[in-house]
């Protein structure tokens, strides 16, 4: 069967190649053998083919995300069963079948489209969490994040907007103010040191407790300036590779708080119960239309090249995904 392998650190496309595996074995006790119809190309995937965030050391296989068909189940697993549809918790997705515990996936509603259900468990997540466990945010308030247009961004985008909450949305192109005011943002603003006198114009003295960081360094600091005193920036990205910055302003004077969010600790690290609540109540949510995530290309694993060079595009309007076992219609 085939897979994908990096060999090496380097530029994405340049350095992974579709190989030729053994297929998977037969599922022992307590496991599954899973078809991967669908696997998203995350940013975080790229970074770790970059050496920049932590990950396998090559060489390896990749691919955060990944959804498919159960096609073989082994003795004393109850709660799946053959053709069920299910989400990957493993790191190696690009691949056409892999054998798992069968406690490394999750059930998903056949009534979720297959591209959504790919991208659903990174991005999603990440942006209820992040809204939900820092801040009480009531309705009317303001939250501000950059990479605005990112996969996160649009997310939370219409997280908020569900709950009556505002967004501010920092973005480094002008050409994205638009795309991003369709989605449901209430305020694009573009990336600069006067951020805070810009958006302090526009909402006045509205509460903004939260400021949702992808990008670490200067940005970083530039939505803490906006925010409100007392208020929380919330780091979950690299995207610069820069420390996080925040002035003694900000920390003493401001009483601002500098935390980080990763999902593996933030969800992972958590119950299996509570995993399995939080995605049902996302999937759901994807099935309700409240979330959406567009889709600009899929690819078989074979052009692999051509997927990961779109993926690092920085001009694009939606994920690239993976389709293991061939085109979805």
């Amino acid at each position: 069967m085939k897979a994908i392998e990096f060999t090496r650190y380097g530029r994405p496309h340049e350095v992974c190649h579709c190989i030729e595996v053994a297929d998977a074995p037969a599922p022992n006790k307590g496991e599954i053998t899973i078809a991967v119809e669908a696997a998203a190309i995350n940013p975080a995937d790229l970074l770790i083919l970059e050496g920049r965030y932590p990950g396998p050391k090559p060489p390896a296989r990749q691919g955060i995300e990944g959804v498919g068909k159960i096609i073989a189940i082994g003795e004393d697993v109850t709660e799946f069963t053959i053709g069920d549809r299910a989400m990957l918790l493993g790191r190696n997705n690009w691949v056409e079948q892999q054998t798992m515990l069968a406690s490394q996936a999750i059930k998903i509603p056949e009534d979720l489209n297959i591209l959504q259900a790919a991208q659903i468990k990174a991005n999603p997540p990440s942006a209820l969490i992040m809204l939900e466990n820092y801040e009480d945010l009531n309705e009317g308030d303001w939250v501000i994040q950059n990479a605005a247009n990112s996969a996160v961004g649009l997310h939370v985008i219409r997280l908020a907007r569900s709950r009556g909450i505002r967004t501010v949305n920092v973005v480094r192109r002008e050409a994205l103010i638009k795309p991003l005011k369709d989605h449901g943002a209430d305020l694009v603003v573009l990336e600069g040191s006067d951020l805070s006198d810009r958006v302090r114009e526009e909402i006045r003295e509205a509460r903004m407790p939260l400021a949702i960081d992808a990008i670490g360094g200067i940005s970083c600091m530039n939505l803490a300036d906006c925010i409100t005193n007392g208020g929380t920036v919330v780091n979950y990205g690299f995207l610069s590779g820069d420390p996080c910055m925040l002035t003694p302003t900000h920390t003493i004077v401001r009483q601002i708080k500098l935390v980080g969010f990763w999902l593996a600790t933030s969800l992972f690290a958590k119950s299996q119960d509570i995993i399995k609540a939080t995605y049902a109540e996302i999937a759901q949510m994807f099935i309700d239309g409240v979330l959406y995530s567009p889709v600009e290309a899929t690819y078989t694993l074979d052009q692999v090249t051509e997927a990961l060079e779109h993926a690092g595009r920085t001009q694009r309007s939606g994920k690239i995904i993976f389709t293991p076992n061939g085109p979805i219609s």
